[in-house]
């Protein structure tokens, strides 16, 4: 089994040297924004992030390929880095802290390691193949994680990221299905809440419309924690455009729930 330790200390380091950008501007009166073509928000600290994170790997990692959501890039056969240098934008231009930089390591395309930091949270977690799923906190420091033990349906907290985004990329009664199938529900979006399932504060989250670095670290954080990722089909890909991470027993249920009618 490849050993990922040199490769997670590197990470580490990349996310620290996003922290140091992103919290500067976190809040800053004079953050520049613009929109991309489909109208997501983009911030002068995302392109700052995604340039420095680049400049270490070329140093650190000169034969790996690089691919960001900012600047682009194609997914190589071998080692590729896939960066998303601030998910949950819109939380960050509004204030809200539940934001991070997330960072992946690909190898044929299929991710073997993550790093997601969320600084404003004072969070970290990380994890690569056969070495765990790790959080770290001001208040418990670091510490392995696991995904939660829920086995009934009906005992589970859901989690999405826009109820909207259901009706135009997937169904939104599918989605409500679920809902009511279960315990309870909230909306924590974007990148925190697939941490919460790695962590097994909730048990599953679903999306109907994501991008591959968006879930690319997630996907192996959850698998790490002993949970399951995959797309709303049920197929463990973190680049086919939709994404639901479980604590492994709810899966199956979640996925005949989702079903578009």
């Amino acid at each position: 089994m490849t050993d990922y330790t040199a490769d997670l200390e590197l990470a580490a380091q990349l996310a620290t040297a996003a922290d140091e950008i992103t919290i500067a501007r976190f809040g800053a009166r004079d953050l520049q924004v613009t929109s991309k073509p489909d109208r997501t928000p983009v911030t002068d600290a995302d392109v700052a992030v995604e340039d420095a994170i680049r400049a270490l790997l070329a140093e650190h990692r000169p034969q790996d390929t690089v691919v960001g959501e900012e600047r682009g890039g194609e997914i190589a056969a071998g080692r590729t880095w896939l960066l998303d240098p601030i998910d949950g934008t819109k939380n960050f231009l509004r204030g809200v802290p539940a934001w991070g930089t997330l960072i992946a390591l690909l190898e044929d395309n299929k991710p073997v390691l993550g790093a997601i930091s969320s600084p404003a949270l004072g969070r970290r977690w990380w994890a690569a193949k056969g070495h765990g799923a790790w959080t770290s906190d001001p208040l418990l420091g670091v510490r392995q994680i696991t995904v939660s033990g829920v086995t009934a349906v009906e005992d589970a907290y859901v989690s999405t990221t826009d109820l909207k985004s259901w009706t135009e990329y997937h169904s939104r009664d599918a989605y409500l299905r679920l809902v009511d199938a279960g315990w309870e529900s909230r909306a924590f979006g974007d990148v925190w809440q697939h941490c919460l399932v790695a962590e097994g504060a909730i048990d599953l989250v679903a999306e109907p419309i994501v991008n591959p670095w968006d879930v690319a670290p997630l996907q192996i954080l959850v698998e790490e924690a002993g949970g399951r990722f995959t797309d709303l089909n049920g197929e463990p890909r973190h680049d086919n455009g939709s994404a639901l991470s479980s604590n492994g027993h709810l899966h199956d249920v979640a996925l005949t729930l989702l079903t578009r009618d």
